[in-house]
């Protein structure tokens, strides 16, 4: 068993204070993001009404007739400009139509989530801060590793802290095919709560492991685990923004005013319950097997597959909740806000189980280090 190295573990402890910096200046650039690109949005949405001699819906502008001036040219001009996530002209959701001809407030961003010419620079900023976030964070992952002599999940607070760099490096990687920067202030808000809870509610001294967990069971296991839970966190950050998506459409068409302009740059409601749909169906193929090459370890470890053991409880439940948030919406139709809501449900169990569970309930899974 290789020596402990303190002062590889303390370089990691900074690594992470470092991420940690680093990503709460990338969640302010994101939050930039979606201010700024609201109130440009808003501003086409009152020329397109000034064009078409519409007020825009739910504001009560008045327009002087020197304004109207060119305000037809100005809504062609600018109409490149209502750009969804990828920069692409808007187009009007079938879903959401209110405040007549001319007015943009119903509209959300294009269900492909491609990319385009427009440039978001806050955006563009936002995404170097959570690549060097992330690199930053890696360091703080491998310097855990190299210091322990072992694989860095070993106790909730390495969990914990791999876990969010897991959950960052699959959002940057969907980001090279899909422009889901629109997720990226709820994304990045997650990992910081996750470091923030690893370093003062779960911190751990650099160790070696118990002797249960001294078994390489630990590294497929547990990384499936811990990339399975990575994808629960992308689509309950897609499920909680669908549920505000569809409450502002219901709102949009029933003639309300739209109080939530930033909104347009996130796709429709259906658009981000089909992608969520589908990375449930990964995660939960990953979340199968994690199950799977657990009961195998325990067979291996204390000589039977299952023993109704708090934490092979739950880790079931999780199974059985999205399990049935997939059988639900392909054969049920269970879509919509009822299909968001049982993905958010599943995503609580993970944390109920990672959080609740390991702390208070006594087992043969209590390794949390606490």
């Amino acid at each position: 068993m290789p020596p402990i190295n303190e002062t590889m573990g303390q370089y990691s402890e900074l690594f992470m204070l470092l991420a940690a910096g680093t990503y709460t200046v990338a969640f302010i650039a994101f939050a930039w993001d979606l201010a700024k690109s609201s109130k440009a949005l808003r501003t086409v949405d009152l020329k397109a009404a000034a064009a078409a001699g519409t007020p825009a819906a739910g504001t009560k502008v008045p327009v002087a007739a020197g304004s109207v001036r060119g305000a037809a040219a100005d809504a062609d001009r600018v109409a490149g400009h209502l750009a969804g996530p990828a920069g692409r002209a808007e187009r009007p959701s079938s879903s959401v139509s209110a405040g007549g001809p001319g007015s943009g407030a119903g509209q959300t961003a294009d269900a492909s989530m491609k990319y385009d010419a427009e440039r978001r620079v806050p955006a563009r900023v936002a995404v170097a801060l959570t690549v060097l976030g992330a690199a930053i964070h890696a360091a703080g992952v491998l310097t855990r590793a190299v210091g322990a002599g072992r694989v860095p999940w070993g106790n909730m607070y390495e969990f914990l802290t791999t876990g969010a760099f897991v959950a960052v490096a699959v959002f940057l990687v969907v980001l090279i095919r899909r422009d889901l920067r629109f997720l990226g202030t709820f994304v990045v808000g997650l990992v910081i709560i996750m470091l923030v809870a690893a370093s003062v509610a779960y911190w751990t001294p650099v160790g070696h492991l118990v002797p249960a967990l001294q078994s390489y069971w630990l590294v497929i296991h547990v990384s499936i685990a811990v990339l399975s839970s990575a994808l629960f966190t992308l689509t309950f950050a897609m499920s909680a923004l669908q549920l505000v998506q569809s409450h502002r459409q219901k709102t949009i068409a029933a003639g309300g005013a739209d109080k939530l302009g930033f909104m347009r740059l996130v796709p429709s409601a259906l658009s981000l319950e089909n992608l969520s749909y589908r990375i449930n169906a990964i995660a939960f193929i990953g979340w199968t097997f994690t199950l799977m090459f657990g009961a195998i370890w325990a067979e291996k470890a204390w000589g039977r597959f299952w023993g109704w053991d708090t934490k092979e409880v739950w880790t079931f439940v999780i199974w059985v909740v999205y399990a049935g948030y997939l059988h639900a919406r392909a054969t049920r139709g269970w879509t919509g806000t009822r299909a968001a809501w049982l993905s958010i449900v599943g995503y609580l169990c993970v944390v109920f189980n990672f959080t609740i569970v390991n702390q208070f309930f006594n087992g043969l899974h209590s390794y949390s280090g606490l």
